[in-house]
């Protein structure tokens, strides 16, 4: 029987890259995505399942899982993966963005995973794999939000991953420097702007700073380490963060 998967923010950058990556493994795929023009055109074109969801908002990520299970009673592997950025000192953070943040990085991987965790451990398998950033375990200026509900998927990765051990049910969250992905091409100007510096300086002096190899990492980078932790032959790697920084942390 085909294993299935959820990938949410899989209309594009790394979402999309896991996705196609598991379609032409033949399992059976679903996306989620507030785009849903994006999402609509890679579901068509990959003959993969889509739903439009705002994670921002709990009842709609009910009815995701919903969806999901309507279609194949189970989800065996669920990527969260969704995520956006805003860029602002604290003292001029928007609360109301705080709060839609921390409910689309931290919240909605939390809901999933409660609401598909029941057959995983029924079946005795699962795979969660959170898509955190090297912002789960250090801090940049002007990200508030973004690092706090990063740093608080790892949490949320190592208790999943606890509970689960004896289901045989793995937890993990990858935690990538910048990729190359639609939500960084949107930092640059803001970067810019709330920096005072050029868009180009942003590239070498933000996201390029710690980098050992002066290299933007590709999504497909990290993909292919989501489809080996998918694999039974990463069941004994659970609760970790592995790290596709360039080096970053190492510093």
């Amino acid at each position: 029987m085909k294993k299935s998967i959820l990938v949410t923010g899989g209309a594009s950058g790394i979402g999309k890259s896991v996705a196609l990556e598991f379609a032409k493994n033949d399992y059976d795929v679903i996306i989620s995505d507030i785009n849903e023009q994006d999402g609509s055109d890679l579901a068509q074109a990959e003959n993969i399942s889509f739903y439009p969801c705002d994670l921002s908002d709990a009842k709609a990520v009910k009815e995701l899982s919903n969806k999901c299970l309507e279609q194949f009673t189970k989800i065996d592997i669920l990527v969260n993966n969704a995520g956006f950025q805003h860029i602002s000192p604290i003292d001029e953070f928007p609360e109301d963005m705080w709060e839609k943040m921390i409910h689309v990085l931290l919240t909605a991987p939390f809901l999933l995973t409660k609401y598909f965790f029941p057959e995983m451990k029924n079946q005795k398998w699962g795979r969660i794999i959170n898509v955190g950033s090297v912002h789960s375990q250090v801090a940049s200026p002007y990200k508030a939000a973004y690092i706090s509900a990063k740093h608080g998927l790892v949490g949320l990765t190592k208790t999943t991953a606890i509970e689960g051990g004896p289901y045989n049910i793995t937890a993990n969250v990858i935690c990538p420097a910048y990729v190359q992905t639609p939500l960084v091409d949107k930092q640059i100007q803001a970067q810019a702007k709330t920096r005072g510096i050029k868009e180009e300086e942003v590239i070498k002096e933000v996201f390029l700073k710690n980098s050992v190899n002066n290299e933007i990492i590709q999504p497909d980078e990290v993909s292919d380490l989501i489809f080996y932790l998918a694999s039974d032959k990463a069941k004994s790697i659970t609760g970790s963060c592995l790290n596709i920084d360039s080096g970053w942390i190492a510093q």
